[in-house]
């Protein structure tokens, strides 16, 4: 996604007169959106490392925790670009609006749910209300200017079948139609049927791609089979207790146990790749976590994936980061600047999740009775 999006958006905003070193640093943190958002590879990884944690709901877990990202990183990089273009009284002028418009939605939300009993079906209703009055007055603010609404509604029904797909996978799965491994398979059957109907490969480039998935599975699954075999070494040798013994020495606060626990994931994030992090680390906080403070398996993999996306976006050996200032060809010190209140942001969001566990809980419970 970083490479993709940010050779296109980069050069775009470029030409819109944006900072490069912001334009990189927006498009390296906005990546890591796509890591807790279905479908996501490590989820899947994290269900294997977890000892069977389920898939469908580590995907219905990921969506909010990953909308919250996403908004954040929104409003920090448009606060950026106000604070910078129009000063204090500009940036105060629109966080005021922002406010105002969450309070609304927060207070439409309460008035409903005390007067319908707290019906979700009725908290729904006034979301989607709120949507349609957001629809409606954006096309309302268009007809001002038409070429640009039908090249947004044009760009919108060309993407439709490209959008489908998340729909089908989570459809699917929520529906029961197919489990999420079949799942998995369904949508490298439909992505490669667009890819052949938009030209995008040809059949005779499919000996190679297959080639190149069957090499990066093999990397996969030896990963996962070392992992197996060093959780069971841990075991043997007691090493998630002996880890447990000494964070309820530290203390037996479980706020405070758990900001430990995220404070060694964000630095074990800055050193190492998302995959080899959570097949090494899932075995020894695990059994912590849910035998010592009765966490949810679910809710702690969002909060160890979480932790990890910062790390891919910072050095010594960030992935995201090093392919965002490859593709807009900056060196890595240009970027941390504009970098810093989005990693910001998302520490914010890391707390939120880690401490309310509805927020990654609340979707799997709803849609999974």
């Amino acid at each position: 996604a970083t490479s993709a999006i940010g050779s296109i958006m980069g050069p775009e905003m470029k030409k819109e007169g944006y900072d490069e070193n912001f334009s990189a640093a927006v498009n390296i943190t906005s990546a890591t959106t796509g890591l807790t958002i279905p479908p996501s590879n490590i989820l899947i990884i994290y269900s294997l490392a977890s000892g069977g944690a389920s898939i469908t709901a580590l995907f219905l877990a990921g969506y909010i925790p990953g909308i919250l990202t996403g908004v954040g990183i929104m409003l920090v990089a448009m606060s950026m670009m106000v604070l910078k273009n129009k000063g204090l009284k500009g940036l105060a002028s629109v966080l005021g609006k922002v406010l105002l418009a969450s309070v609304i939605l927060v207070g439409a939300g309460i008035g409903m749910k005390v007067v319908h009993g707290a019906s979700v079906q009725a908290f729904k209703g006034v979301l989607y209300g709120l949507l349609l009055l957001f629809l409606a007055f954006s096309v309302y603010k268009s007809a001002t200017n038409w070429t640009f609404f039908k090249f947004a509604f044009k760009k919108f029904i060309d993407a439709l079948p490209s959008l489908l797909l998340l729909v089908i996978v989570i459809g699917g799965i929520v529906a029961g139609f197919f489990t999420a491994t079949e799942a998995s398979a369904v949508a490298v059957l439909y992505a490669l049927i667009l890819a052949l109907l938009y030209k995008e490969i040809t059949v005779k480039d499919l000996p190679a791609i297959i080639l190149k998935s069957v090499r990066t599975t093999c990397i996969v699954l030896l990963l996962v089979a070392t992992s197996i075999g060093m959780s069971w070494i841990m075991s043997y040798e007691n090493i998630p207790q002996n880890v447990s013994s000494g964070l309820l020495g530290l203390s037996d606060n479980p706020v405070v146990i758990l900001l430990v626990i995220n404070l060694i994931l964000l630095f074990v994030g800055i050193f190492m790749d998302m995959t080899p992090a959570v097949l090494i680390f899932t075995p020894i906080f695990l059994p912590i976590v849910t035998a010592q403070l009765g966490m949810n398996p679910i809710h702690f993999g969002i909060i160890m994936v979480l932790n990890l996306c910062v790390g891919i976006c910072t050095p010594p050996v960030g992935s995201v980061l090093f392919i965002g200032c490859s593709v807009a060809n900056l060196k890595i010190e240009q970027v941390i600047k504009p970098l810093l209140p989005m990693f910001i942001i998302m520490i914010v969001v890391l707390m939120l999740v880690t401490y309310i566990p509805s927020l990654s809980l609340w979707l799997p419970n709803l849609l999974m009775k």
